[in-house]
C-alpha cells in the first residue's frame, strides 16, 4: 500500500514540511531562486493552447485567490505580459521556452516548482504548476489551491472558507512532484439523487433534473479530489445536458451499471420486447443508438453488461434464463461481446468496464459468467462497504463502493460506513493490484462529505499506515483520519474529542436484521438472503427506521395488504399488489425484534448525542452552523429515528394488548421524535441550503410523519380517514428525478 501524499497547508507549515523531508531537493534552477511572496498583485500566465477544462480550473483558482487576498489575480497568456511575481500554469508540452519548471511524464501526474530568479527580461519570479497532461495540470491547480491557499476541496458542501491573508511566502526550494494515482479511474456516481433534485430548480431550458449549477458543484468537487470520471445521474440519456457539462470540465463519462452503453432502460418504450434471447436485434439497435448520442469529443469509459428494466436482474424479464444460471451467464457474455463490437465500430480504442452488481458477482463466483480480458472486471459492495469478491479479487480489476445507498435499509441522509472499513477494503484491493477502477456512490454528496473525501484521498494516494490498530480507540488509521477531518473542518481544539464522537457514531446503530425488510411467503417461509463474501458488519442506516416504521404501520392500517408502486421502472409498468402474509404470531415476533434492537441501540445513540453536544463548545465559532448540519443533524436523524421506531413498535404492541392509553402515548412520542428531526433538518437549511431537504423522497421523514399521524388519529378515532394503501418505495423520488425527461423513451429504431 502506498503512503498518503497529502501535504499540510503550506500557508502555515512550510518549515515543518522541509524538516520532515516532504519537499524534494531543489532543482538547479530553484537553487538560484529566491522565496516568492504571493499577494493580491500576483499574475497568472496560462497558455492559450491549454484546453477549456484547464481554463475552467484556472478561473476557479482566481476565485480562490480572491477569497484569500481580496481580489482576483490578473490572467495573461504569455510571460511578456506577466508581473514580477507570476504563477505559470501549463501542461508539460506547453511550457514556454526557457522556463525550467519541474515536470513529470507519468499519466495525470503533476509538479510544483520555482523556475528561478532570472526568467525573462524583467527577471520575474515564477511559481510553476505543471501537469503531464490535461488532468494532471488541473490537479496541480487545485492541489496548489488546497495546500497553499488553504481552500477546502469540499468547500462547496462544507461551507469552509480559507483564512484571509495579506501574503503567503513560498520558499526558494518550493519543489514537489506528485506521481500518478493509485487507481487509474476514480470518480463519483451521483445516484438516487433525490435531495439534489429537490434543492435548486433547474433554469428553464436546462433539460436536466438537477440544476446545471448544482451539477457543476459535483464536477468541481470531483476534480478537486483528483477524480477523473463521473457517472452523472441514475436514469439518464447520453445527450443529457449534464453529460456534456461533465465533459467540458475534463471528466471521463461512465455509465450506471443498469444502463450499459447509456441505454436508459427506465424509459424503455411500451410494447417493445426487452429480450436478448428472442429479439436481440432490438437491444442491439438501442445500444447503437445510445452510442451515437455521445459527442465525438466526449471521453467515455463504456460500461457493458445486461440487466433488466430498472435495476433488476435480466432473468426477471427472460423466462428462458430464469433459474438457469449457466444460460443467464452465457446470455450476459453474448451481450457484452455484441456491445463491444458496436462501440469499437465507432471508437476502435474504446475502454470497457463491467460492474458486477448483485447477480453478476454470483455468476462470476460460480464460473457461469465469463468476462473478456480486455474488460475491467469491477466488484461491487452491497452498500455497506463489504466487497462481494469472495476473496478472489485479482490484478487489473476494480471496485464499486458505496458511502451512500438507497435500498430501504441503508443511508441517504447521513454517514453510515466507517472509515476503518473503507481503509480495510480499499487496502485489500490495492494489495491485490485491483486498481484499474474506483467508483464511489455518493448519492447527494452533502450528507456523506467526510467519507467521500476519505475514499477519494485513498483512491489517489493509497491507504495510510499508522502504528495504532484498527480497533484502537486512541489510534488507528481511521482515528487519524477523523482527527484530520475534525481539525480542518472545526479547528484543532476539537479534533481529539470529535474523532472519538465519530468513532462512537459509527458504532451506535443496531445490526441489520436481514438483507431486507421482513418478507414472508404464503407458506410462512422467510426467503434466504443473498450470499455474502465479507465479514464487514451490516448495520441499519437512516432509511431502515423509516421504511420499517411505514411497513408495520401500513400493514396495520391497510388490512395487511400493501400496494408496491415500482419506483425505478418505465412509466407504463403497472403497480403490483404484494402481500406481507404474516399471521398474528409473526407480526408479534417482528415487533419484538424491532423493540429489542432499538432498545439496545438507544443508549448508544444517547451517549453519542451527549458527547457531540458537549463538544460543540470546542468548535471554531465560525464553523458551528456546519457542525450543526454535519454532526448534530446527522446524529438527530439516526438517534431520534431509532427512538421513533421503538415508539411505533411499542405502541402497536400495546394496542394489540388492548392498552389504548399506552398505545396513544407511544404514537404521540413518535410524533415528537419526528418533529425534532424535522426541526434539526430545517436548521441545517441555512443560507444557500434553503430547501435542501425538500427532496427527501427516499428516506421520507415527512412521509413517516404523515403515516404516524394517521395512526395516531386512528387510535383516537377508528373511523378517522386513512391513507391509500400504497408503499412509498421511491416512486415519488423517481417521478421527480426523471420528470424532466417527459415522455421520452429509448430509441430502438
Amino acid at each position: 500500500m502506498r503512503l498518503p501524499r497529502f501535504l499540510p497547508s503550506y500557508a502555515s507549515s512550510l518549515p515543518l514540511l522541509a524538516a520532515l523531508g516532504f519537499l524534494a531537493p531543489a532543482s538547479p534552477a530553484s537553487a538560484q531562486a529566491k522565496p516568492i511572496v504571493l499577494n493580491s498583485s500576483v499574475t497568472i500566465v496560462e497558455s492559450a493552447q491549454e484546453p477549456d477544462p484547464v481554463k475552467r480550473a484556472t478561473q476557479d483558482l482566481r476565485h480562490d485567490f480572491a477569497k484569500v487576498f481580496g481580489s482576483e489575480p490578473k490572467l495573461v497568456t504569455n510571460l511578456s505580459e506577466a508581473g514580477p511575481v507570476t504563477i505559470l500554469i501549463a501542461q508539460r508540452k506547453n511550457l514556454p521556452a526557457g522556463t525550467d519548471c519541474a515536470s513529470t511524464t507519468n499519466r495525470e501526474a503533476f509538479a510544483f516548482s520555482i523556475a528561478g530568479a532570472g526568467v525573462g527580461p524583467t527577471h520575474r519570479q515564477i511559481a510553476c504548476l505543471t501537469g503531464t497532461d490535461m488532468r494532471g495540470t488541473i490537479y496541480a491547480i487545485y492541489e496548489f489551491s488546497q495546500k497553499i491557499l488553504g481552500v477546502d476541496p469540499m468547500y462547496l458542501w462544507t461551507d469552509k472558507q480559507p483564512a484571509k491573508r495579506s501574503s503567503i511566502t513560498l520558499p526558494a526550494d518550493f519543489t514537489h512532484n506528485y506521481p500518478s494515482p493509485v487507481f487509474k479511474y476514480r470518480g463519483f456516481f451521483t445516484n438516487d439523487e433525490d435531495l439534489l433534485t429537490g434543492w435548486v430548480v433547474p433554469k428553464k431550458g436546462e433539460q436536466t433534473g438537477i440544476a446545471l449549477s448544482t451539477w457543476d458543484m459535483v464536477f468541481e468537487t470531483t476534480l478537486r479530489l483528483k477524480g477523473n470520471m463521473v457517472v452523472p445521474g441514475t436514469w439518464i440519456f447520453p445527450d443529457d445536458a449534464q453529460v456534456q457539462a461533465a465533459a467540458e470540465r475534463g471528466l471521463i463519462i461512465n455509465q450506471h451499471h443498469a444502463i450499459p452503453l447509456g441505454v436508459n432502460v427506465a424509459r424503455w418504450p411500451e410494447g417493445v420486447p426487452y429480450n436478448f434471447s428472442t429479439h436481440p436485434e432490438i437491444l442491439e439497435q438501442a445500444w447503437k443508438d445510445a452510442v451515437a448520442l455521445y459527442k465525438p469529443d466526449e471521453e467515455v469509459l463504456w460500461s457493458v453488461g445486461l440487466r433488466g428494466l430498472s435495476d433488476s436482474s435480466y432473468a426477471s424479464l427472460d423466462e428462458s434464463v430464469r433459474n438457469n444460471d449457466p444460460l443467464l451467464g452465457q446470455r450476459i457474455s453474448e451481450a457484452i461481446t455484441e456491445q463491444m463490437k458496436i462501440v469499437r465500430a465507432k471508437y476502435p480504442n474504446a475502454q470497457f468496464v463491467t460492474d458486477l452488481w448483485q447477480e453478476g458477482a454470483r455468476l462470476v463466483q460460480e464460473g457461469y459468467l465469463k468476462i473478456p480480458p480486455e474488460v475491467s472486471l469491477v466488484w461491487a459492495d452491497t452498500g455497506y462497504g463489504d466487497m462481494q469478491d469472495g476473496g478472489k479479487v485479482g490484478p487489473g480489476q476494480g471496485m464499486y463502493f458505496h458511502v451512500a445507498m438507497m435500498n430501504g435499509q441503508a443511508n441517504q441522509l447521513s454517514e453510515m460506513v466507517p472509515v476503518s472499513i473503507i481503509q480495510s477494503e480499499i487496502g485489500r484491493y490495492i494489495k491485490a493490484g485491483a486498481t484499474s477502477y474506483f467508483l464511489v456512490n455518493t448519492s447527494d454528496e452533502r450528507p456523506v462529505a467526510m467519507t467521500t473525501r476519505a475514499v477519494m484521498e485513498m483512491a489517489w494516494g493509497g491507504v495510510p499506515e499508522t502504528t495504532g490498530g484498527p480497533t484502537d480507540p486512541q489510534g488507528g488509521a481511521d482515528m487519524a483520519f477523523y482527527k484530520k477531518w475534525a481539525t480542518e473542518e472545526y479547528g484543532a481544539r476539537s479534533a481529539d474529542t470529535l474523532a472519538k464522537v465519530y468513532k462512537e457514531y459509527f458504532a451506535a446503530p443496531a445490526p441489520r436484521p436481514s438483507f431486507g425488510p421482513p418478507r414472508m411467503t404464503s407458506a410462512g417461509n422467510t426467503p434466504p438472503p443473498p450470499p455474502r463474501y465479507s465479514n464487514v458488519p451490516l448495520v441499519v442506516g437512516d432509511q431502515h427506521y423509516h421504511s420499517e416504521a411505514r411497513r408495520i404501520l401500513l400493514d396495520y392500517l391497510s388490512g395487511h395488504q400493501v400496494i408496491n408502486v415500482p419506483s425505478q421502472s418505465p412509466k407504463w409498468t403497472q403497480p403490483r399488489a404484494g402481500f406481507f402474509v404474516l399471521n398474528a404470531e409473526q407480526r408479534a415476533a417482528f415487533l419484538d425484534r424491532d423493540i429489542k434492537e432499538c432498545t439496545d441501540a438507544q443508549p448508544r445513540w444517547d451517549a453519542v448525542w451527549k458527547d457531540a453536544v458537549a463538544a460543540e463548545s470546542t468548535v471554531d465559532p465560525t464553523r458551528r452552523d456546519y457542525y450543526q448540519a454535519e454532526m448534530l443533524t446527522m446524529i438527530t436523524i439516526n438517534r431520534n429515528s431509532n427512538r421513533m421506531l421503538l415508539d411505533v413498535a411499542q405502541s402497536m404492541k400495546d394496542e394489540n394488548a388492548g392498552d389504548a392509553a399506552k398505545a396513544e402515548a407511544g404514537a404521540a412520542d413518535a410524533l415528537r421524535e419526528l418533529d425534532e428531526i424535522q426541526a434539526s433538518m430545517h436548521t441545517a437549511e441555512y443560507g444557500k441550503w434553503k430547501n435542501w431537504y425538500r427532496g427527501d423522497w427516499l428516506t421520507g421523514v415527512y412521509r413517516t410523519h404523515e403515516l404516524v399521524q394517521y395512526y395516531a388519529n386512528h387510535l383516537k378515532d377508528p373511523m378517522a380517514k386513512l391513507p391509500a394503501p400504497a408503499s412509498w418505495s421511491g416512486w415519488e423520488a423517481y417521478f421527480h428525478i426523471m420528470q424532466y425527461e417527459n415522455d421520452r423513451s429509448v430509441d430502438v429504431h
